[in-house]
């Protein structure tokens, strides 16, 4: 009887022993497989480095072209309707220089979208190799947790499931986020471009009425009114599209991506002049830090347009060693911060929210009919550099 328990002892021991060994050889496999998915990364990484300022020259060569091209335009339009002051040679060589301009721009602007193509198409195959390492890696923890668990006992096995509870609550306020922020999303669709469309479709019928009843005059006076809809419509998806994320700012910086986006609020807001200054040599920061510095000065606008009513807003970026401090200024009717609009008021809170997450301040001035400052501190770190 003795000896038939020794004999199941050891079958037990062989198949432990049997188990432990394929564990740890799984473990290896793993662990070479992520090795080389990291230096997939690090190759990829340089690759895309090379794409994203290939973008940037690009941008700026599209950018000269679009602007010789309104010159050649304008130059054409002059020549033809000087044509006593012309020769015809002058006339067509003005006519074929502009076409060429129109066409290198739509090279040059297939280049960047090829560009784009590239870069996107890097950074999902950078994101899937990402998963891919970070999975390789949990796998990894978890097959030591096991193993520790089989050789010695379970005392790290609750902390290993506590942290993977962690992660799961974490993971499934990510996903409420993320409804939520579709929820909104859909909201401005729907109120916005979506409405303003409707109406476009509901006045191309009545000009069509207009015209047939009214004549040509009145239906062109309509037809301008359809084009201002238009118009709106529009500027509200511009909108839209910069509050989900602007293109350029992964490839330019938050600086010139504010030039950008200034000059497009400028454009379709009449009335409203933009000045725009950046003081010291502006760099580039984390995607994070630069997104939310692109988002306050975008909050501080739009909250300026929305409820202020001003004719000037001044921002301005000052860079200094260790922070960057943001000036949104505008010459609007101002505030008493006690009864300040609802709306506003969000706004504010909502600037006050993402500022707190960097470690930032904001320092708000405002008189009623002589209009309203923002000031926003937000401190920073160089890569390599530590902040003191």
């Amino acid at each position: 009887m003795q000896s038939k328990d020794n004999i199941d002892i050891a079958a037990i021991d062989l198949v432990f022993n049997r188990m432990v060994e394929t564990i740890t050889s799984s473990k290896d496999d793993i662990f070479i497989i992520s090795e080389k998915s990291r230096q997939s990364f690090e190759e990829m990484q340089v690759e895309l480095a090379i794409v994203k300022e290939k973008i940037k020259e690009a941008i700026e060569k599209s950018d000269n072209l679009e602007r010789n091209t309104q010159l050649a335009k304008q130059r054409l339009v002059f020549v033809s309707k000087s044509f006593d002051k012309y020769s015809d040679n002058q006339i067509r060589e003005a006519y074929e220089f502009t076409q060429q301009l129109q066409v290198d721009l739509a090279i040059s602007l297939n280049e960047e979208r090829q560009l784009r193509d590239k870069r996107d198409d890097l950074e999902r195959r950078l994101r899937s190799l990402s998963d891919t390492i970070e999975r390789a890696d949990h796998i990894v923890n978890q097959v030591n947790v096991v193993l520790n668990y089989l050789v010695s006992d379970l005392k790290n096995v609750g902390q290993a499931l506590e942290q993977a509870k962690l992660k799961q609550d974490f993971s499934m306020r990510i996903i409420a986020a993320q409804e939520d922020e579709r929820k909104r999303l859909s909201r401005e669709i729907h109120d916005g471009p979506a409405q303003m469309m409707a109406h476009v479709l509901m006045r191309s019928d009545l000009i069509e009425r207009v015209y047939r009843d009214k004549g040509i005059e009145q239906a062109l006076k309509e037809l301008q009114e359809l084009k201002s809809n238009v118009r709106n419509a529009l500027s509200e998806v511009r909108r839209i599209i910069y509050d989900l994320r602007p293109m350029a700012l992964d490839d330019l910086g938050v600086v010139p991506t504010l030039k950008k986006y200034l000059s497009t609020v400028e454009e379709y807001n009449s009335g409203v002049t933009i000045h725009f200054q950046s003081i010291g040599a502006d760099r580039r920061l984390s995607p994070d830090i630069e997104v939310s510095l692109f988002r306050l000065v975008q909050e501080g606008v739009n909250n300026a347009i929305k409820h202020a009513k001003p004719t000037e807003i001044w921002v301005k970026m000052e860079w200094r060693k260790n922070d960057v401090n943001v000036i949104v200024k505008d010459n609007g009717i101002g505030f008493n911060k006690d009864n300040m609009a609802k709306g506003q008021s969000f706004g504010i809170i909502g600037m006050q929210e993402r500022l707190e997450l960097m470690q930032g301040t904001m320092k708000i001035a405002s008189e009623l009919h002589k209009g309203s400052t923002f000031l926003f501190q937000v401190p920073y770190e160089i890569e390599g550099e530590i902040v003191e």
